[in-house]
């Protein structure tokens, strides 16, 4: 289950200008796990797995330093496109950030945009993606209305289902439940722990009682280094470091 590492950080030391945000940061990605990143505010968790797809490249003036490999290849190589490591490697933010379109067109996009024409196969991928984040049987009569209709938790899940459509094999998801209530919550995190006998997925929270439940690694970030990894019940019961203990206690952060 473990033994297959999908993503390696090597030596990554990351700036904004002069400014330096992640220092030293080696990590493991496991295929198939969920791989949970704690810290408190600010030590460098959204920085991090904006490197994993290469989102900070939107940014001016940031710098990365070290490798990050998935599958074996750097993902930072000039021959590389940015735009196909974002479609191997899906994110899913904070807040649900649904286009002002229909339910049915917030899919459908990213499949056009890569190119894809076969109406059908449009269809049934919209179709399939709806199911496979547990959304199709809520909206599979309101297709075509705004998702802007939608609450906040199905509008977070038609943001995975529009992930989903584009086949990633790695999805990041940056505290997708920080803006929902504990119903919605409950349904992101099952369907976490579904999309992750298919995807190997990696979570920032704050939510230490979600990283327990969700993860099979954990990472404790502070002050932009990696202070621990492991699997997350050692990192949880038997953590090595006082730090993370102190943090995972509540004693700071």
């Amino acid at each position: 289950m473990d033994n297959k590492i999908r993503m390696k950080a090597r030596d990554v030391n990351f700036y904004y200008g002069t400014a330096q945000i992640l220092n030293g940061i080696n990590l493991d990605i496991f295929a198939n796990n969920v791989t949970a990143i704690i810290g408190p505010s600010g030590c460098g968790k959204s920085t991090f797995i904006r490197l994993l797809n290469r989102m900070h490249e939107l940014v001016p003036n940031a710098r990365l330093e070290g490798s990050i490999t998935l599958d074996g290849s750097d993902i930072m190589a000039d021959a590389v496109d940015p735009v196909e490591i974002r479609r191997k490697v899906g994110m899913v933010f904070q807040k649900p950030n649904p286009f002002p379109k229909s339910i049915f067109e917030n899919i459908a996009y990213g499949l056009e945009i890569n190119g894809t024409r076969n109406k059908q196969f449009i269809e049934d991928k919209v179709v399939e993606s709806l199911k496979k984040a547990v959304l199709w049987h809520e909206v599979e009569k309101r297709l075509h209305d705004s998702a802007l209709r939608l609450s906040g938790g199905q509008q977070q899940r038609l943001c995975i289902a529009r992930c989903l459509a584009i086949e990633p094999e790695v999805i990041l998801f940056d505290e997708p439940c920080a803006s929902l209530d504990p119903i919605s919550t409950h349904k992101v995190e099952e369907l976490i722990l579904e999309l992750k006998k298919v995807y190997t997925i990696v979570i920032v929270t704050h939510n230490m009682q979600q990283a327990a439940r969700v993860s099979d690694h954990t990472g404790f970030f502070y002050m932009g280094k990696l202070v621990e990894f492991g699997r997350t019940e050692d990192i949880f019961t038997r953590p090595r470091e006082k730090r993370t203990e102190d943090y995972i206690t509540g004693r700071f952060g």
